[in-house]
């Protein structure tokens, strides 16, 4: 289901249009995109080989790069027409990122790295207050479904890859945005807690009305989404032979 303007019209999570991005110092484009979507409420699942430009493309959908030509746009804001610090702002409120280094800061407990997204971000307090939550409550909540529960206290450091890879998924869902961003975030995870992380995050999305960009080379994942695209076909820089990044 997308998202509704005032005047009723669909507003994607995503769309970018006529957008081309190149490495600083590049001969070539890495990517080149005529069009490409997320509806709200959407669940892609994006596939592409290593060094095709998927991560590129998950940092231009943030706001982190942006392109040297065309626009990229989040819940119908252009994110090039925003300074870095309102950029940086608006990312906080409206995107949740599963990083695939996790981007954890080692000193803070567990709790303390998922509570971090509220605390930058007035707008996902407010989301859960209208709810009837507060932060705290809510990263117990999530914490407990990704089975953290018993290491909340300790520091990221302290945490198996797995252990860690579950609180970045928390950080990013806390305070219900209105998009998840996930690159390879099942990757240091074993099958059971797979399962139940996926299950966690299509669940938490439809609850919120997110739509969900996920990334991955684990192509049995594909099966829980709406839609699967392969960046090599919406890429004209891979199709024209151009060097991907």
């Amino acid at each position: 289901m997308q998202r509704q303007t005032a005047a009723g019209r669909d507003v994607p999570a995503v769309a970018v249009a006529a957008m081309r991005y190149r490495w600083p110092g590049a001969a070539r484009d890495c990517l080149a995109i005529e069009q490409f979507a997320v509806g709200g409420g959407e669940r892609v699942f994006l596939r592409g080989p290593s060094g095709s430009g998927k991560t590129t493309l998950l940092s231009l959908v943030g706001g982190v790069i942006l392109p040297q030509a065309g626009t990229v746009s989040v819940a119908g804001q252009p994110l090039a027409r925003l300074s870095a610090g309102v950029r940086d702002r608006f990312r906080a409120d409206h995107v949740g990122f599963v990083f695939q280094l996790f981007n954890l800061l080692p000193y803070l407990s567990a709790r303390d790295n998922i509570l971090l997204a509220c605390r930058f971000s007035a707008a996902r307090r407010a989301r859960l207050a209208v709810r009837g939550t507060s932060a705290e409550a809510e990263a117990q909540r999530l914490a407990s479904r990704l089975e953290l529960g018993d290491v909340l206290h300790r520091s990221a450091a302290e945490l198996s890859v797995g252990q860690q890879q579950r609180v970045a998924a928390a950080r990013a869902l806390i305070g219900r945005p209105g998009l998840i961003v996930a690159d390879e975030p099942t990757s240091a995870l074993d099958a059971d807690r797979q399962q139940a992380f996926i299950d966690l995050l299509l669940d938490e999305c439809a609850e919120a009305g997110a739509a969900l960009l996920f990334v991955s080379h684990d192509l049995r994942l594909a099966r829980h989404f709406d839609r699967i695209v392969d960046l090599a076909q919406i890429n004209q820089a891979a199709v024209s032979g151009e060097a991907a990044a």
